[in-house]
């Protein structure tokens, strides 16, 4: 069985530090996956991403140290399904909102009886195509399932959503999180942030894994400080716009259109 050790140093309360990637390549994939972070997002919901393209970054990441966290674009066993056939072990499940959202996305990444995950491993890359040993027994002690809260229903059912077994972490979006709660753009409001520490405290004290996106390394610091242990500390695609600008205006002498753009998030 290919043990999932981003899932056991979760239980251990090691923090993990990620990138986000949204350049949908497997060549920046293996670039940024030899950078030395400890997982990186392979974000489905808003990058132009499918199945075939999160299977190349998967592949170009595996001969690294990175753990590949997948984002599907919805909450839907159907994609879900294909996305751990592919060999994803751990997701993150955007938009969960109630404790019935969480049952489902645990559903989906379980075999029955457990769960809904259609049975295909034959085929699947997840199973080495069936050469790893007993896959159908063992196959679901090792994905992780992180829910995303990112609305006020999400923070007002989180302690129903911890209680769901099977969820392992839950990520807090702070940027439709804060537009959510009327501050768009702006997650670094008192009100919000109120509401993402203490999110983050009731995460941990059932016993579950805290986990964040913040590009402000000032405050990424401060949410690891309050116990945060997945955090992702960047985007590809910003690192790639903000240092493409800041060259061109040394030589072209322009102002940095990055100056003007909220990077409170990303």
């Amino acid at each position: 069985m290919i043990i999932n050790t981003f899932k056991q140093l979760l239980k251990d309360k090691q923090p993990q530090i990620g990138l986000w990637l949204g350049l949908a390549n497997s060549y920046s994939a293996e670039v940024v996956a030899g950078a030395g972070f400890h997982w990186l997002l392979i974000d489905g919901e808003h990058a132009p991403n499918d199945v075939r393209s999160v299977l190349s970054q998967l592949q170009a990441i595996a001969p690294y140290g990175s753990h590949p966290v997948v984002r599907p674009p919805w909450n839907d066993a159907v994609i879900i399904k294909q996305l751990l056939d592919t060999g994803a072990q751990t997701l993150l499940i955007p938009m969960v909102q109630t404790a019935g959202d969480a049952k489902k996305a645990v559903a989906a990444c379980r075999y029955p009886p457990h769960g809904v995950r259609g049975v295909g491993s034959a085929l699947a890359r997840a199973s080495r195509w069936n050469r790893v040993p007993n896959y159908l027994l063992g196959a679901d002690e090792e994905i992780c399932v992180l829910v995303q809260i990112e609305t006020r229903q999400g923070v007002a059912n989180l302690e129903e959503i911890l209680a769901v077994d099977g969820v392992d972490g839950v990520f807090i979006g702070p940027a439709d999180l804060s537009a959510d709660m009327g501050f768009p753009g702006n997650p670094a409001h008192p009100v919000v942030q109120k509401v993402i520490e203490e999110s983050i405290e009731k995460i941990l004290m059932a016993n579950k894994a805290p986990g964040i996106l913040m590009a402000n390394e000032a405050v990424a610091q401060h949410y690891l400080e309050r116990g945060a242990l997945f955090v992702a500390v960047g985007v590809d695609t910003t690192l790639l716009a903000r240092s493409a600008e800041a060259l061109a205006a040394r030589f072209i002498g322009s102002s940095e259109p990055g100056e003007q753009i909220n990077k409170a998030v990303y």
